[in-house]
């Protein structure tokens, strides 16, 4: 298994995605896409992470 290098200037508690850097809560990209599935947005619930990528659990916590 690859180790992720956390990058400390973003931070990330979703352990499911592939860029998380599992020894530490960040993430391992250089920089992330931020994005809205809504025309306009008004509260945090309509803001997305574009740069989420499922990794080896699913949402339900059970491994593919």
């Amino acid at each position: 298994m690859e180790t992720k290098k956390p990058n400390h200037c973003i931070s990330c508690s979703v352990k499911n995605c592939a860029h998380h850097a599992q020894s530490e809560n960040y993430c391992s990209l250089e920089k992330v896409v931020i994005g809205t599935h809504e025309k306009n947005p008004t509260v945090v619930q309509c803001v997305d992470c574009e740069s989420f990528v499922l990794g080896s659990a699913s949402c339900c916590g059970e491994t593919r």
